[in-house]
């Protein structure tokens, strides 16, 4: 189960990707949060840039504190609809393995969790062997149970992010 409608676990347990965890009052952001902590996230990864939506990070440590759990909160911003850099995309997934390795449960979100969240976990999957069509096709599969499929048809949401995650090498 996910703890908000607009998240997909990309490894059960470990791995969750999806939309912004906060909501436009306190109140709701906190029962969300509540639901991530329950659902055992420890490790958010944020790809908004600075000031593009409320801050949920403050909200975040103090549930956290409230319930006697470390958790880790990582900015690192991509621009609305674009492409991250190279060097960027390696930082972004270093950040995720490293987290997972140590034993972390990671959240990774955008605003949407479609176009910069689908590429990044797009990225992931090709670095963790999948070839680029069959991580594009994953994608595509879990976007299926996501309500707001309706609406935002595919993940990652433009061409140049579905190409940049079809284009993607390690070793570029």
């Amino acid at each position: 189960m996910v703890p908000i409608p607009n998240s997909y676990w990309v490894h059960s347990g470990t791995l969750l990707a999806g939309e912004y965890p906060g909501s436009r009052d306190d109140e709701s952001s906190m029962d969300r949060m509540t639901n991530f902590i329950k659902s055992g996230i420890d490790t958010f990864i944020d790809l908004t840039q600075d000031g593009e939506l409320p801050s949920y990070s403050d909200l975040l440590q103090e549930h956290a504190r409230g319930n006697n759990i470390d958790v880790t909160y990582t900015r690192l911003p991509i621009v609305d609809f674009g492409l991250p850099s190279f060097k960027q995309m390696t930082m972004i997934l270093d950040k995720v393995d490293r987290s997972l390795e140590s034993g972390k449960k990671v959240y990774v979100h955008c605003w949407g969790g479609v176009g910069r969240t689908g590429t990044v976990i797009g990225c992931y999957l090709v670095r963790h062997g999948a070839k680029p069509l069959d991580a594009l096709d994953q994608l595509s599969a879990w976007w299926q149970s996501i309500p707001k499929r309706i609406f935002h048809p595919r993940t990652p949401e433009t061409d140049e992010q579905i190409q940049f995650v079809l284009n993607w090498k390690e070793n570029s």
